[in-house]
Order: C-alpha cells, then sequence, then structure tokens
C-alpha cells in the first residue's frame, strides 16, 4: 500500500472508532415517531361537519377541488388503462 492510502485507512479507522452512538441513541434522535414541536397543536378538529366523519370530508373536499378521479392509484402512477 501506499503512503496515502495508509493515512486514508487510518484516517478511516479513527471516525469509526469515535462512533459511539447505539441504535437505541440513533431511535431517540431520529425516530419517525418523534413528533415535531411545531406540529403538535395540528389536529382535524372542525374539519368535518357535524355527523360526517373524516375521510368523508376530505373525500368531499377533494371532489370540489376536482382533485378526486375514477381511477385507482396504480391509473395514476402509470397512466390510465384500457
Amino acid at each position: 500500500m501506499s503512503q496515502e492510502s495508509d493515512q486514508a485507512g487510518e484516517v478511516l479507522r479513527g471516525i469509526w472508532q469515535q462512533s459511539t452512538d447505539t441504535a437505541a441513541d440513533m431511535d431517540a434522535d431520529c425516530s419517525p415517531t418523534k413528533s415535531c414541536r411545531n406540529m403538535k397543536d395540528v389536529n382535524y378538529d372542525g374539519f368535518a361537519e357535524e355527523g360526517v366523519d373524516l375521510g368523508t370530508a376530505w373525500r368531499n373536499k377533494l371532489a370540489r377541488e376536482g382533485k378526486l378521479g375514477n381511477g385507482s392509484l396504480a391509473d395514476l402512477v402509470f397512466g390510465q388503462s384500457n
């Protein structure tokens, strides 16, 4: 090996040895279940009218905005099938 590759190897070994994070530490920092502080008060209260479930309210809103199609998700991704 050349002197440069020996030095590069030493640097990498030093970096890898410095990493003391465990999987639990990484999960605590990067967990997808961790909520953002800015979103803690966001909810859908009042979105649906009295007596209408949330799913129906979303479908009605999408239909009003012209975003509710008759095709499937596959049609949306791959184009309309014949």
